[in-house]
């Protein structure tokens, strides 16, 4: 009887699988373009919990579904309070009755957790607090698409370590990179993510409190906002910590003259990013916003072939 896989963490999936995947996401793409999406889910259908307010994850899930043959229902906080109203397990247990599959876009990575525990069903993270698996993939098939390869690509990540760092730390773990992170002294990744990727000894890691050290031949240079969703208190702060690892042009003129330039988004124009680089010709931020359909798409599809 086949297991239900979930896709909470890099780290669920073995690098081969991570690899495979990336490749399914990129066939998926071309037939999507001609035409010709194959219809992977077609009879099932999906339900996506959102507790964080979305733009590319709302609507690059609910079409990547479509796009595959399948039906979505999308929820609020609102209507059910997951943990108030009904507990994690029961809200597992109900709509693992119901649907094919759960999403889930949160705050508490416990959560998700729970509720991966107590469902029947296939669940995937569409982002928590503490990492954001779905964005690492559209990123690193980005990275594909334009350098050719993912494998020991020089991946420059500057400003503040959220989620997304984390996730790239996890992705360091799996497969082979050269992978520098430059930060302030007050906005270090966990220590315990860091021990990880040294530990599996796959990839280079470096950490930098300086930028123009960390990017010198890099060919990606990485960044975020410097204080995400529920944490715009602290943005004042944040930005006398960080504002030496904004990415500006004369930065990019310190780095590999093929650099490329990506942020997930939303952007807070000129502050971590200037909007003269967001816009420029080096810049594959779009692409990457993109690729969330694909490969969003390939993970779907992916942990409905394992349940058959």
């Amino acid at each position: 009887m086949p297991q239900k896989r979930d896709f909470i963490s890099l780290l669920d999936w073995s690098s081969e699988e991570l690899l495979n995947n990336l490749e399914f996401a990129s066939e998926l793409k071309q037939k999507t373009l001609e035409g010709r999406c194959p219809k992977e889910l077609e009879g099932r259908s999906y339900g996506m919990i959102f507790h964080k307010d979305s733009l590319r994850t709302r609507v690059s899930c609910e079409v990547a579904i479509f796009q595959l043959g399948g039906h979505v229902l999308t929820m609020s906080e609102k209507e059910f309070q997951m943990g108030k109203r009904e507990s994690v397990k029961d809200v597992a247990k109900v709509l693992s009755r119901y649907l094919d599959g759960i999403l889930i876009r949160t705050f508490s990575h416990e959560v998700v957790l729970e509720l991966s525990e107590h469902a029947d069903v296939p669940v995937c993270n569409l982002l928590t607090d503490f990492n954001h698996p779905c964005q690492l993939m559209a990123d690193a098939l980005t990275i594909r698409e334009k350098f050719g390869r993912l494998e020991n690509t020089s991946v420059c990540y500057l400003g503040d370590c959220n989620n997304v760092t984390n996730s790239w730390l996890n992705l360091a773990t799996r497969l082979p990179l050269d992978l520098r992170i430059s930060t302030s002294p007050e906005t270090m990744p966990p220590a315990h993510l860091v021990d990880q990727v040294r530990d599996a000894g796959l990839s280079q890691l470096n950490i930098y409190h300086e930028a123009a050290e960390a990017v010198r031949d890099a060919e990606v240079l990485y960044t975020d906002v410097w204080a995400s969703m529920g944490e715009k208190e602290k943005l004042k702060e944040r930005e006398q910590m960080l504002f030496g690892f904004q990415i500006n042009q004369k930065l990019l003129e310190l780095t590999n003259p093929n650099s490329l330039v990506m942020h997930c988004l939303p952007a807070n124009r000129d502050r971590e990013i200037t909007a003269e680089v967001m816009d420029g010709s080096r810049s594959i931020v779009y692409d990457q916003a993109e690729n969330r359909l694909h490969a969003q798409k390939a993970i779907l599809a992916q942990l409905e072939r394992w349940r058959n």
